[in-house]
């Protein structure tokens, strides 16, 4: 059985966008530059030590091998992540979701599963999403 590491606020975070990128099992270099610039960069991540990225992801995917792993995933998240940072999240997901300019099948899924586990309302899920939208746009 894999014993589950804790997580802050700030690597729940991580994970959901961790979990948006590997969802359809290919991680491409634009998701990682978006994951990381967003760390660099959110006010939310001021404190965050980078460092813990890979023991972040690795916990996600050890996670993703397990039969139960997803429900165990977002069951931490919603433990760790204050309930006022469950937007957040989303923006983050839906950002890295649009980094490469293709939202995959499997993308989509895990969106709309983070809407239903971080209980996101409709209405702002689709305003987050379009945000994403117009900020990934190209010519």
């Amino acid at each position: 059985m894999f014993d589950t590491p804790s997580l802050t606020a700030q690597d729940a975070l991580c994970a959901v966008m961790i979990a948006v990128s590997a969802s359809d099992e290919n991680i491409r270099t634009a998701e990682l530059v978006k994951i990381t610039n967003i760390i660099n960069n959110l006010p939310v991540f001021a404190n965050y030590d980078a460092d813990q990225v890979p023991r972040v992801s690795q916990t996600v995917f050890d996670l993703f091998d397990q039969e139960d792993g997803l429900d165990a995933l977002f069951g931490l998240i919603r433990d760790t992540l204050p309930e006022r940072l469950n937007e957040t999240a989303y923006a983050m997901a839906c950002d890295v979701a649009a980094a490469d300019g293709d939202i995959a099948q499997a993308e989509l899924r895990m969106l709309e599963e983070i809407r239903y586990e971080l209980n996101i309302d409709r209405l702002h899920a689709a305003a987050i999403e379009r945000g994403a939208r117009a900020r990934h746009m190209t010519l």
